[in-house]
């Protein structure tokens, strides 16, 4: 967060040249900020802020949030899921504070991709952010609601998911059309029946309870 506070300011000439000053949060007046969505918030011991000889106030607070995100999962496991983050300030309305990003999109998306290390499951694709005005009963206020892009990398989901559940319809054809008799062809129905179950519950411990539409592969 860089603001800037015209009331403090001073000429280094007069102070041994010094330009800038770290001090504790509280010393100055800061914005408050709060995202939208948050669900946990894990706080950093670092409240400090770097204060300018020409009144610029520079804060850096790292922190691990968790998010709410509505997810649509027709598509799994190639779908591509978007979270927001907004960020906003419901103390001061509009003609008080206005938030701004200083950094351009393609430069969030390099620093993001920079920083997103994790070779886990997800692949970070994109992000963007929206600057609005949000009209509420008392006022108006200003939210930039970042867009983040997720896409699931599907591999593991093919080889254990995917793959035996189309082995087993194949082979469920197979059977169905083969020579075999009555009494065999009952007892591999059996077995096929026994095995979808499985890896029916397998995708419902898988996948989120709370979308709207179940998974194509889940339907059939």
């Amino acid at each position: 967060q860089e603001w800037e506070n015209s009331f403090v300011t001073w000429d280094p000439q007069d102070f041994c040249n010094i330009s800038q000053v770290v001090l504790p949060m509280e010393t100055y007046w800061s914005p408050h900020i709060l995202i939208l969505e948050r669900v946990n918030r894990q706080n950093s011991n670092f409240d400090y802020v770097t204060i300018g000889h020409n009144g610029s106030f520079v804060s850096t607070q790292p922190f691990q949030v968790t998010l709410t995100c509505s997810l649509m999962i027709l598509k799994f496991p190639f779908d591509t899921q978007t979270c927001n983050v907004s960020v906003a300030s419901f103390l001061h309305p509009v003609t008080e504070f206005v938030m701004k990003t200083k950094r351009t999109e393609a430069a969030m998306m390099k620093d993001s991709q920079r920083y997103f290390l994790t070779d886990g499951e997800w692949k970070f694709t994109n992000l963007s952010f929206i600057e609005y005005i949000e009209q509420l009963d008392n006022g108006e206020f200003s939210v930039v609601t970042y867009v983040v892009s997720m896409e699931r990398r599907p591999t593991l989901y093919i080889l254990n998911l995917i793959l035996p559940t189309c082995a087993l319809y194949l082979l469920d054809m197979a059977v169905l059309f083969g020579p075999s008799s009555l009494e065999e062809k009952i007892s591999f129905q059996i077995a096929i029946i026994l095995g979808s179950s499985m890896l029916a519950v397998i995708l419902n411990n898988i996948l989120p309870t709370s979308s709207n539409k179940p998974p194509m592969i889940g339907t059939h």
